[in-house]
């Protein structure tokens, strides 16, 4: 049989090309199961249907929202024959803003949902499961998002400001002034923004809101152009009506109006307080941030004289805990900004053995010089490309337990392998739920010597 070629720009002659599903397109359709991220999965004269707000077993009426070759990604438009386990998706947006796209299922549906895929990596990727399966780490399902960017755009044709958070599968703005996984500290900034944007005198330079509850409440403005005199004062008697600081974030860096204010999170169990500013990472979920510092340093077990290594360190979120159990931490990361405000903070907090340190922690750690004298465990807690090269080397440095936190669990099981060539066994992993109401799936994972 002749080689098939490929690449080719046309159909050969007498070749059918099958049309495109266009978009807006209605089908009725049957859930097979349900993909990784949540959707429902069909399957449809060759082609595979991704359809958000489904579940497994239903029939359902799915508008196209995009297609490219066998792959169709679509939305529930109306629900023919429910799962047993539906729910009434509890907030009015749900299938139109983006931000959570797993409301129709329980919360303990959602938590099965994210250990299937946290399992479904390890098996696949690594071959592996742990000795013990940890129980969900989890806090309230609503009610918990303490950090959060608001969408901003001024639509020409309409002659309107568009205010609220993007929709699924588009740049359209859903207008939004109340949102269910919001602290309640921040519903009554979300409840107003609208209105006082819409006061300001030019609209069409406004950048996006961000909003923040932690040790203070802070509203940062996003612009492209100075302010006048009348928008700071609208500025500054909407945060004042809201006791909120105003951050301005225009060239440069984002700033406080009120340079004397300072803003930051605690961390109750250890008597901490990170400073933070906005654009810094951090946590938005502090019930189970909280939790998950007292179950990495309970997994990683550190003993009062051991040196041990922190990567991908931030502001100190694991450092300075672990700071107050040891003897020394070396903590590093990427960012330099974040490394100066990690070692400011070790400061604020009176906490003197902890050293931290700028890396490219993409690059292989074993002639880094914070290195060389080794340490007895390590945690990391690397954003979603993982910590391929960072695990490669960590053998070399002694360690004997390693608990790594993860965003991502495909990377983590890419990076588990690397582990157990190494000589690491997966001792332990579980499911964080840092993002209810979502897909997103947070783990952690302890590895010891063998």
């Amino acid at each position: 049989m002749a080689k098939q070629e490929r690449g080719l720009r046309f159909q050969p002659t007498g070749g059918t090309k099958a049309a495109q599903v266009p978009t807006g397109k209605k089908q009725r359709v049957r859930i097979e199961r349900l993909a990784n991220d949540g959707r429902g999965i069909a399957f449809i004269e060759g082609r595979t249907w991704f359809v958000s707000g489904a579940l497994a077993g239903e029939e359902v009426e799915a508008r196209v929202l995009g297609a490219h070759g066998k792959v169709v990604e679509a939305r529930t438009e109306r629900v023919f024959s429910a799962s047993e386990v539906r729910r009434a998706a509890p907030c009015a947006h749900a299938g139109r803003c983006g931000g959570c796209s797993v409301q129709h299922m329980p919360h303990e549906e959602q938590l099965a949902l994210k250990q299937r895929m946290l399992t479904e990596q390890l098996s696949r990727v690594a071959g592996v499961e742990p000795d013990e399966w940890a129980a969900p780490l989890t806090g309230p399902e609503f009610g918990y998002r303490r950090r959060a960017r608001i969408a901003v755009r001024w639509d020409v044709r309409a002659k309107h400001l568009e205010v609220g958070f993007r929709a699924a599968g588009s740049q359209d703005i859903v207008a939004i002034d109340h949102c269910l996984v919001l602290v309640q500290a921040l519903q009554p900034i979300m409840t107003g923004l609208p209105a006082m944007l819409r006061q300001l005198s030019n609209p069409k330079a406004l950048g996006h809101v961000e909003l923040f509850s932690g040790s203070a409440i802070a509203v940062l403005l996003r612009h492209m152009v100075p302010l006048n005199e009348a928008d700071m004062q609208v500025l500054q008697a909407f945060c004042a009506a809201h006791d909120a600081q105003l951050w301005l974030h225009g060239d440069g860096d984002p700033q406080p109006v009120d340079a004397q204010q300072r803003l930051g999170y605690r961390l109750e169990q250890w008597d901490l307080e990170l400073a933070y500013r906005p654009g810094d990472f951090v946590q938005v979920n502090a019930g189970v941030n909280e939790a998950m510092v007292a179950q990495a340093l309970t997994w990683l077990a550190p003993q009062a004289e051991e040196r041990v290594l922190d990567l991908f360190c931030g502001l100190g979120n694991f450092a300075l805990p672990l700071a107050k159990q040891v003897r020394e931490v070396v903590a590093v990361e990427g960012v330099t900004t974040m490394v100066e405000r990690a070692g400011q903070n070790a400061v604020t907090n009176n906490l003197h053995n902890a050293a931290f340190f700028q890396a490219d922690l993409s690059q292989p750690l074993a002639n880094a010089q914070w290195a060389k004298q080794g340490f007895a465990a390590v945690l990391l807690d690397p954003p979603r490309d993982g910590a391929y090269e960072a695990v490669r080397t960590l053998s070399g440095l002694g360690a004997k337990r390693l608990v790594y936190v993860s965003c991502n669990p495909a990377t983590l099981a890419r990076d588990t392998v690397e582990l157990m060539k190494q000589g690491y066994r997966l001792k332990r992993a579980g499911i964080l739920d840092m993002f209810p109401q979502t897909a997103h799936v947070e783990a952690m994972a302890l590895f010891e010597a063998d």
